[in-house]
Formats: structure tokens, C-alpha cells, sequence
């Protein structure tokens, strides 16, 4: 059977059809396999890209921004100023014609007197001028012997058929009520009673007494909310023109308070009826008077070095001249059983 000629609906032109048809030799580049993805490609890709890491460009971009912000505060705060010597010596120069500041002998008052308690000692009335007195006995000292007639106060509670035969001072040194005072401030009382830096009163009983050393250890039955104990520190480190303060309540009146200096160290003493002799005292000149007696004597730290225990005078008017004698802590510490002090 005779094949029939099928022909295209083109016209072709002779040699067309092998232009058209390319090489079968020619070699096929890269540049002609992959086509050039083009701007708009590009674009798509880090679209594409943002879109799935959009959480960590988000926490970047935060990061970026709060380090901006922290970099220009920083940039922005006023630089610290470098004071110079000078500048402190201004300072403290205005400070001191500006202000009044407290003493010294004000702020070691203030420490210790809370601590601070009056004593008074009651008891038959002393006999008459003309009445042999028991010499079994040695007297109170004149110097703490009370004046019933020239008291600064008389208690409301006081024993009814006794009278005050002595009148002293006396610091608390252990908060349950026990206080440190002279033997000459309680010595023959038949009945004690103290008062407290709020103004209660409460009757104290004898614990114990040191004649050697003038000191006498008594306790209240009765103590305030909160009573608290001075601060014993050493006479060791005392050094003659050391500041010190006496507080206590010469002729009653008080807490009183007075200021002074060491005067001298490792003093002695005999007492007026010459029957002892008491050594290691501290001397300083801060005025103290009958009433002064077992009260602290005490540094500007506000520690309690000694407790004042007589005055000397040569002559009768029993007043302060300017010497007074301290027994130290380190002295009473070991008179009374209480260590460190």
C-alpha cells in the first residue's frame, strides 16, 4: 500500500529546519541549565527566611534596641564627682558654723543613765549629841550621811518608824536588778530602797559586801520593763587627761551629772576614821559630792571604768575641792565574783 504524505500547515524555507534544530554536539552550560532566579526571586527567599526565624529576629531586634537604651543612659549620667581635700575641709568648716553638735561628756551621760539608780539607806534615828555611839561599828561616812532637812525629794514610800541615814548612788550592772554601790552608802541600814531612772522605787536586799574595797552588792526586788545594764569596760587603757564623767546624785538631786579628767592613776586613799585604806584608785577631778557616792564613773565611749567612792578634803566643809577617787571596774570585778569586765 502506498504510504500517504502527510505535510505541515507551515511553509518552511529550505535549510529551516536545520537551524532550528540545534547541535547535537553543542555543549550545555550551567548559565543555560539554571535560568536566573532574578530581584523579585531574591526578594521571596528572605521573606521566606524572615517569616521562619521571625521569633529570633524579634528577640534580636529587642536586644539590640535595650542595649541602645541602656549604652545612652549610661552616656547620659552626670559623672561622680572626685572630693578633694580641700572640699571635706569646707564641708566640715560649714558643718561646725552651722550646727551646734552634742559634748561628748552629754552623749556618755545619756548612755549610762538608765543605769544609774539612787540608793537610800533607813534606820533608827542616829543618837543625840551627848549619847555614847557603838564603836563595834564603824559609821557611814559623814560625806554620804543624809540631812533629812535639806533632801532635793522625800519618798512617798518610805519606811513608816525609820529614817534616812544614808543617801548614795549605785549602777546596775546585771539587768535582773543587781546593782554595784559603796559599803559606806548601805552600811548599817536596816532597810534599802532604790530608785530607777523612771522613777519607780523598789526595796533592794544586801547580796554581798567587799569592806576592803568599799563596795556592796545589792539587788532590787522590783525592777522597771527593760532595765538595762551598764557597759563595764577596763581602767586599763586610762591614760592621766583622759575625758570621764561622774553621774550620780550628790545630795540627792540627779541623775546629776559632772565632767572632767583623770587626774592620776593607781591612787590610795585612807578613809576619814583612818580604819581603811584603799588602794589602785583612779583620780580625776569631776565634781562629786555627799549623794556622789557608788555612782559610775564613766568614759565618752560610755563605758563604766570605776565607781566613785570618796572625795578629799582637809577641811570640814565636806565639799568637793577638785579630788575625787574612783574604785575600778577591774577592782570591783573581782570583789564582786563578775568577770570580764
Amino acid at each position: 500500500m502506498r504510504r500517504q504524505v502527510l505535510y505541515s500547515g507551515s511553509r518552511r524555507t529550505p535549510g529551516a529546519g536545520r537551524e532550528a534544530t540545534p547541535a547535537t554536539d553543542a555543549p550545555i552550560t550551567d548559565a543555560a541549565r539554571t535560568p536566573d532566579p532574578g530581584p523579585s526571586s531574591r526578594f521571596q527567599r528572605l521573606r521566606a527566611l524572615g517569616t521562619r526565624h521571625a521569633g529570633l529576629l524579634r528577640f534580636l531586634g529587642g536586644a539590640c534596641c535595650a542595649m541602645l537604651i541602656v549604652a545612652a543612659y549610661l552616656w547620659w549620667q552626670p559623672r561622680p564627682h572626685v572630693f578633694s581635700q580641700e572640699d571635706i575641709d569646707a564641708a566640715v568648716l560649714h558643718t561646725l558654723e552651722t550646727r551646734s553638735l552634742p559634748a561628748r561628756a552629754a552623749k556618755a551621760a545619756e548612755i549610762v543613765r538608765p543605769s544609774v539608780v539612787r540608793v537610800r539607806g533607813f534606820g533608827d534615828p542616829p543618837p543625840s549629841k551627848g549619847k555614847s555611839q557603838d564603836k563595834s561599828k564603824p559609821p557611814a561616812r559623814e560625806s554620804d550621811q543624809a540631812a533629812p532637812d535639806k533632801r532635793a525629794d522625800k519618798g512617798k514610800g518610805d519606811p513608816k518608824g525609820l529614817h534616812e541615814i544614808s543617801l548614795g548612788s549605785g549602777v546596775v550592772i546585771v539587768d535582773n536588778g543587781t546593782i554595784l554601790t559603796n559599803l559606806h552608802v548601805v552600811y548599817g541600814a536596816q532597810r534599802v530602797k532604790v530608785t530607777f531612772h523612771d522613777g519607780s522605787e523598789s526595796e533592794a536586799e544586801l547580796v554581798s559586801i567587799h569592806p576592803e574595797n568599799d563596795l556592796a552588792v545589792i539587788k532590787a526586788r522590783k525592777i522597771p520593763d527593760d532595765l538595762p545594764a551598764a557597759t563595764l569596760g577596763s581602767a586599763g587603757r586610762l591614760r592621766p587627761g583622759d575625758e570621764v564623767v561622774a553621774v550620780g546624785f550628790p545630795f540627792g538631786m540627779g541623775p546629776s551629772v559632772s565632767s572632767g579628767v583623770v587626774s592620776g592613776l593607781d591612787r590610795e586613799f585612807r578613809s576619814p576614821e583612818g580604819e581603811r585604806l584603799l588602794t589602785r584608785l583612779i583620780q580625776f577631778d569631776a565634781a562629786a559630792n555627799p549623794g556622789s557616792s557608788g555612782g559610775p564613773l564613766v568614759t565618752m565611749q560610755g563605758d563604766v571604768v570605776g565607781i566613785v567612792t570618796a572625795i578629799m578634803n582637809p577641811t570640814d566643809s565636806r565639799t568637793f575641792i577638785g579630788i575625787g577617787f574612783a574604785v575600778t571596774i577591774a577592782v570591783a570585778g573581782r570583789a564582786v565574783g563578775i568577770h570580764p569586765f
